[in-house]
């Protein structure tokens, strides 16, 4: 469209990230000719950090992984779960083509000023209870529209408790809600996952970890901000969930599911395909096998991902159980490859959305936790962990 117009320019190719990753490798020749204009546009522009097939993976988790955000960064992308980047205390939002346009053009975007729920995220979780199951617990809690236009700021000690990667499952789903963006307040944690980045290995920005904590408070909410709401959620009898139905709001613990019968389990995602994402569900496989009547598809989300868990022993584990292990892909979640299902097909899948056809026309996804998803595995009937003892 900006070729289009006559305006093909970016205002600083340093501060643009592209990747191919909702059909990658292309599945057609509509989806390469994509490819192939995008490949050509990163080419012309000399953007640096542009990630072709096989140094792709889920934008999400790769752009955290590599550094690319930080505590007071804006951040918008083309995609709605760019709120996902909110958990390292950034504004991040997902726009439209028009404001991706000026973006890219100007360096600018314009947003209402968002009003802030405060969620106050209280006790502690029990085992086997995850951040996923806490977000599904808000959502069914305040509804899919419950933040709409608001900002979803993150609070409490089951936040302080999680690492970066639960904090992004959090912001990742804000969207489910309704919300413009997730957030989290940057603390030691944050620091400790930038440090390479950031410290005198990195860009040396910070010469010790508690100079770069201190600097990174001002990211920190006044403790007498004025908030549009607070919902509070005790968390410490949480059990895992799932959803049910075609709305992420309509939720029902694992318990209450039990003999409902999936064709297929699906774990990545840029809600849990992350390497604690991985670990957790190949503890639960270790030794099993998926059930004759299941087809299990895991994609971790980034190429390190891949890496780490082959290194780790947890690729072998998921091969063992009878997992087909693919590529970094976005494809099955939004059902374009990689695992689309057929009409009456239901999905057990680590995903983040479960509108009606959103995995395969006609298909039924519940969504849960990496732990609740590998158990479904096993039984071929909607599960968690404790079940396998």
């Amino acid at each position: 469209d900006l070729v289009a117009q006559g305006m093909d320019r970016v205002f600083d190719p340093t501060k643009i990230k592209a990747v191919i990753d909702h059909v990658t490798p292309a599945k057609d020749s509509k989806t390469a000719l994509q490819g192939k204009i995008l490949r050509d546009w990163a080419r012309r522009h000399g953007i640096k950090d542009f990630f072709d097939v096989g140094r792709n993976g889920v934008c999400h988790a790769l752009f955290p992984e590599l550094g690319f955000v930080r505590p007071g960064f804006t951040v918008i992308m083309g995609d709605s779960h760019t709120c996902t980047h909110g958990a390292f205390g950034a504004f991040a939002a997902g726009v439209g083509t028009t404001d991706l346009e000026v973006g890219i053009l100007k360096g600018v975007c314009a947003f209402k000023t968002p009003h802030t729920i405060r969620i106050n995220l209280e006790g502690s979780l029990r085992p086997g209870v995850t951040a996923k199951d806490v977000i599904l617990a808000l959502i069914a809690k305040i509804g899919v529209a419950g933040a709409t236009d608001r900002v979803m700021e993150f609070r409490g000690p089951v936040v302080s408790a999680m690492g970066m990667e639960g904090r992004m499952t959090l912001c990742n789903m804000a969207v489910e809600a309704g919300g413009t963006s997730g957030d989290c307040m940057p603390d030691m944690t944050t620091v400790e996952y930038l440090w390479r980045f950031i410290g005198p290995q990195g860009e040396h920005q910070y010469s010790s970890k508690e100079e770069a904590l201190r600097d990174y408070q001002r990211w920190i909410s006044d403790e007498d901000a004025p908030y549009d709401s607070v919902v509070n959620l005790d968390c410490s009898a949480l059990e895992p969930l799932s959803t049910v139905g075609y709305k992420p709001d309509q939720v029902k613990t694992i318990r209450e599911l039990k003999n409902t019968k999936v064709d297929q389990v699906y774990i990545g995602s840029c809600t849990n395909g992350r390497i604690e994402d991985l670990r957790q569900a190949a503890a639960v496989l270790k030794g099993r096998r998926v059930a004759e009547s299941v087809r299990g598809i895991v994609s971790p989300a980034t190429p390190q991902v891949y890496a780490q868990a082959l290194q780790e022993g947890i690729i072998q584990t998921f091969m063992d159980a009878g997992f087909c292990v693919t590529n970094p892909t976005c494809g099955a979640c939004l059902g374009m490859s990689n695992g689309v299902l057929a009409e009456g097909e239901v999905c057990a899948s680590t995903t983040n959305r479960n509108f009606y056809g959103r995995m395969g026309k006609g298909g039924m996804v519940h969504l849960m936790s990496p732990a609740s998803a590998a158990a479904t595995a096993v039984l071929g009937t909607i599960a968690n962990p404790e079940d396998l003892k």
